[in-house]
């Protein structure tokens, strides 16, 4: 359980990381909010015609006595709004990363350099092209993994009492791991470790990583809170990537927790 509070520490940490660093958060939100404004517009278009598009998909339904056609077309509505809004949370920090990947590529690199005792970060090698189709390609496949438990655990949502009380934490706890993955991404695909090997190191420390992404996740839910916070979550996971592969880090107020903290199977 010691795990679960450092994976917390290190988006603290991420955050007073920037913090000391005005002018990488200032280019930090960029990206953030950029996305936010893209994501704000589909939101509000399927807020204003949602209504619409559940009438249209369900013609069925036309005949049906009042109140049921509209009952069941509301509720249809609500269900398709609240699965866009979960599709937001899951992919935000993907559309975030893959639109910011120069800011934050740089902003990786100078965590690195600035907790590693020797002054160096690891670089990648690759044309930023190249990186690009890489972040790409594996965001698609983690949110592929996503949309499955998405479906999951909305279908398990309709049990009574459990669905609405246990399967909301497990899919924060599930979206935490996954926007964790995304977010060490950033330091680990510069040192060339593939999704396969970053996934199973994630798993080898599930409680850190849910310390870590599960706080960011709820705090996620509140679309402006993301953007503000990106930055320092993209720092803090670097701190974090450097803890899972077992590289030393300098200083106590900005290093990783020490190797210590033990491995959560």
């Amino acid at each position: 359980m010691r795990d679960l509070g450092a994976g917390f520490r290190y988006l603290l940490k991420g955050q007073k990381w920037v913090g000391r660093h005005g002018r990488q958060y200032g280019f930090g939100l960029l990206p953030g909010l950029i996305t936010l404004v893209l994501y704000a517009a589909a939101l509000i278009a399927l807020a204003l015609w949602g209504a619409d598009l559940v009438g249209w998909a369900t013609p069925f339904a036309d005949d049906w006595a009042d109140p049921w056609a509209g009952l069941f077309r509301g509720f249809l509505t609500a269900v398709l709004f609240a699965l866009g809004l979960l599709l937001s949370v899951l992919t935000f920090t993907a559309v975030t990363l893959l639109v910011g990947q120069p800011f934050y590529e740089s902003l990786s690199e100078k965590v690195d350099r600035d907790v590693s005792p020797d002054g160096t970060a690891p670089e990648s090698e690759l044309p930023l092209w190249r990186e690009l189709w890489i972040s790409g390609r594996d965001s698609l496949r983690i949110l592929a993994r996503a949309a499955v438990w998405a479906v999951l655990l909305f279908a398990l949502g309709f049990i009574p009492v459990a669905g609405q009380t246990v399967v909301p934490v497990i899919g924060f706890f599930v979206t935490g791991f996954f926007l964790t993955e995304e977010l060490t991404a950033v330091a680990l695909q510069r040192r060339g470790v593939e999704l396969r090997e970053r996934l199973t190191l994630l798993r080898s420390r599930k409680t850190l990583v849910w310390g870590f992404g599960t706080p960011l996740a709820v705090a996620f839910l509140v679309p402006f809170v993301a953007v503000f916070l990106m930055p320092g979550a993209v720092a803090g996971a670097t701190l974090m990537a450097r803890d899972l592969l077992g590289e030393e880090t300098k200083g106590d107020d900005s290093a990783a927790e020490p190797e210590e903290e033990g491995v959560d199977a």
